[in-house]
């Protein structure tokens, strides 16, 4: 019994002593150390096209292709070599003119580009390769067509169009075949591109059993072209074909006609553009005129095709003119072999680019080893209404 109030009593005491005493929370445990945060990335792609002189609407129409692709790049979140990735569009005029593009090359290169989509001609495209071949950049064409660009050697070099081996010859067996042309005569424009697809497509019309009746040329820059057509006029052709762009193709028809000139009149994709009729005015019949553009897509394929056009007129207020579907096409290309390498270093991605399978609005995506897209198409048209026609896509 006095055991158990003495145990009462110290209890007690213990209990006062606890009262007088706040009790101590016990220590927080460490927060783990935060991973570091994995720096993005920015990477820089070029693009160059004639965006002043007189196919500027060709070049702008280049240049808005590839402002999608990047936009959309961008929204998509991607990630190379574990890093969030963010793309940056350079963008460069070369005005058609190869001096301005090398100009505008070297630009880039100085600016550490990754790759360069462009340029939009054969005249500007092939200096300009050198210069990127030299600096170890990739660089894809959307319509450079002269088959010199891809032939040069350089493993950086690639194309997303037909070239004009396969256009030129193509038109040059349609007119005879088709449209029944036993009189041809031939103009170009000094430049890689038109020289280049006229030469094709004279050795098409002789491959097929025509005849050239003549060959002249005139420049990029011509507006009058009367002493060449009064000349042609005498050998009575049955078909006119133009190697050049539409600027130059517009005037010269519009001549053809005040001259009494009947003949059809055929060009590669240089003309095969939505502004041809306006720049013709009334110099273009109903289906007088006829054009290649290097490139196509048919069956299931014109769904995304027809997309992209939709889409591209909402967002830029204008019609696709002909490439930009093929540099929107070549920006992603040049991405995804990037990502796919997990680097934007060229040495890096570019056996992932030489492996390129892709699925584009333009169709199937795969280079050779020249660097040349596998089974390019061509879409042969004419324009009905001032509107252009698809006659048919071959390959």
């Amino acid at each position: 019994m006095q055991l158990n109030i003495k145990l009462a009593v110290i209890a007690a005491a213990v209990a006062l002593a606890a009262c007088g005493k706040k009790e101590e929370a016990p220590a927080p445990a460490a927060a783990p150390a935060a991973a570091p945060a994995v720096a993005a990335q920015v990477v820089k792609i070029g693009h160059v096209g004639p965006t002043s002189g007189a196919i500027a609407h060709l070049g702008k129409d280049n240049e808005n292709g590839a402002k999608m692709a990047i936009e959309e790049l961008n929204a998509a979140g991607l990630t190379m070599g574990g890093a969030p990735v963010t793309f940056e569009l350079l963008a460069e005029d070369d005005a058609a003119d190869p001096k301005q593009g090398t100009a505008a090359a070297t630009k880039l290169v100085d600016a550490k580009v990754a790759g360069v989509i462009g340029h939009l001609n054969s005249g500007t495209t092939i200096p300009a390769s050198q210069i990127y071949n030299d600096a170890g950049i990739p660089q894809i064409s959307p319509s450079a067509t002269n088959p010199k660009y891809t032939r040069q050697g350089y493993q950086g070099a690639f194309r997303v169009v037909a070239d004009d081996v396969h256009l030129g010859g193509t038109l040059g067996k349609y007119a005879v075949e088709t449209l029944k042309a036993k009189n041809v005569a031939v103009i170009d424009d000094r430049t890689a591109y038109g020289q280049g697809v006229a030469d094709e497509f004279e050795k098409g019309v002789k491959a097929a059993g025509g005849t050239v009746v003549g060959r002249e040329f005139t420049n990029d820059k011509a507006t009058d072209f009367n002493a060449i057509l009064t000349t042609l006029k005498a050998k009575k052709p049955d078909v006119v074909f133009f190697g050049g762009m539409d600027a130059v193709a517009g005037p010269m028809l519009k001549q053809m006609k005040q001259l009494g000139i009947n003949a059809k009149f055929m060009g590669g994709d240089g003309i095969c553009t939505s502004e041809l009729p306006k720049l013709a005015a009334d110099g273009m019949g109903e289906e007088t005129v006829f054009c290649a553009e290097a490139g196509g897509v048919e069956g299931e394929e014109k769904v995304g095709m027809d997309k992209f056009r939709t889409d591209f007129k909402n967002k830029f207020g204008v019609d696709v003119q002909v490439y930009a579907p093929y540099v929107y096409d070549a920006v992603k290309v040049m991405a995804n072999a990037m990502v796919t390498a997990g680097s934007a270093d060229p040495a890096k991605y570019l056996p992932a680019l030489k492996a390129t399978n892709y699925k584009g609005v333009t169709g199937k995506i795969e280079f050779d080893e020249k660097g040349d897209i596998k089974n390019g198409a061509l879409t042969l048209m004419t324009y009905k209404g001032g509107q252009r026609t698809t006659i048919a896509v071959i390959r």
